[in-house]
C-alpha cells in the first residue's frame, strides 16, 4: 500500500527560522528554506540523509558504546532516535538555541520520549562554559538565512580549548558539514582542523545527502564492525540505509581507507 500523501500541518516563524511542518500519520517533516530540517518516522529510523551520518559517526568512538554524548545542535533530534536504539546506555545532553523548535519537535517528534538532558541556549556559549567531559561532542550548528544555511562560527580553531576541556582522554569530535557550492570554503577549513588536531580523522557520507560527518580523535572504532550494526535493525529499509554509508580516512588512498565493501543480500 502506498503512503499516504503528506499534508501542511502548520508552519511556526521563530526567532530563528521559519519551520513549516509536513506529515502524513506516519511521518513527519520540519522544512526550512525548503530543505528538510528534521524528520521522524514511526516505523523508521534511518533516511539515507546526514542523520544516519551523524549518528555512525558518533558511533566511532573506540570503545563500541561512548557512555556520553554532549549535542551541539538538535533540531527535532532525528540522529538521536537511532542512537537509542544502537546504543541505549548513551547519555545525551543537547543544546538548542531555538525554543520553539524544541516545542515543535516535542510536539510533533515525540522529543521528550528520547530523555535527554535539554539545555535551551547558544550551543557555543554553553561549551565556553562547560566543565564536564564527555566521551562525544558533535557539532551540528548552523544558522538559517534567506536562501540557506550557515554556520555562525567565525573558526573551527576557536573550539580547541574548550574541546580540549570538554572530551574525555579516549574522546572524539564529530561535526555535520553541509557541501556543495557556497559551502566549500567552511569544508575545507573543517577538514584541516580536523587533520592538525586528531590522529585518525574519518569522513562519512551518504549517496543521497549533500551532508559531510567528519570524526576525528586518538583512535576511531573500525569501520568494518560498525557498519555490521545494520543488523540491528528490523526493518529492510533501516538495514539498507545503514548499509549504504560510506567512510574513508582523510588524506588516506581508498585501499587503506577501510572503504565498504558492497552490501550483501539480506
Amino acid at each position: 500500500m502506498a503512503p499516504a500523501p503528506f499534508k501542511h500541518l502548520e508552519t511556526c516563524q521563530t526567532a530563528h527560522q521559519s519551520v513549516a511542518v509536513w506529515g502524513n500519520g506516519e511521518e513527519v517533516e520540519f522544512r526550512v528554506t525548503g530543505a528538510i530540517h528534521a524528520w521522524w518516522g514511526r516505523a523508521q529510523f534511518l533516511t539515507g540523509l546526514a542523520w544516519d551520518a551523524i549518528a555512525a559517526g558518533v558511533l566511532s568512538h573506540p570503545s563500541r558504546a561512548p557512555r556520553s554524548l554532549l549535542m551541539l545542535g538538535l533540531g527535532g533530534g532525528t540522529s538521536l532516535r537511532t542512537l537509542q536504539h544502537l546504543c541505549p546506555q548513551l547519555a545525551v545532553t543537547a543544546v538548542e538555541i531555538d525554543p520553539e523548535m524544541v516545542a515543535l519537535a516535542r510536539r510533533h517528534m515525540d522529543l521528550d520520549a528520547l530523555g535527554m538532558e535539554l539545555v535551551v541556549g547558544d550551543a557555543y556559549a554553553w561549551l565556553r562554559a562547560n566543565r564536564q567531559a564527555f566521551d562525544v561532542v558533535f557539532d551540528d550548528v548552523y544558522g538559517v538565512t534567506s536562501t540557506d544555511v550557515a554556520r555562525p562560527l567565525a573558526s573551527p580553531e576557536s573550539l580547541l580549548p574548550d574541546l580540549a576541556r570538554s572530551l574525555q582522554p579516549a574522546g572524539i569530535f564529530a561535526a555535520n558539514l553541509v557541501t556543495g557550492p557556497g559551502h566549500r570554503r567552511v569544508q575545507s577549513e573543517f577538514r584541516r582542523f580536523f587533520r592538525e588536531n586528531f590522529a585518525e580523522v574519518r569522513s562519512i557520507t551518504t549517496p543521497a545527502s549533500l551532508n559531510e560527518c567528519l570524526v576525528g580523535g586518538p583512535q576511531l572504532r573500525p569501520w568494518q564492525p560498525l557498519r555490521a550494526l545494520a543488523q540491528a535493525f528490523p526493518a529492510d529499509a533501516d538495514y539498507s540505509y545503514w548499509r549504504q554509508l560510506r567512510a574513508r580516512r582523510l588524506g588516506a588512498p581508498p585501499s587503506a581507507a577501510g572503504d565498504s565493501d558492497p552490501a550483501p543480500a539480506r
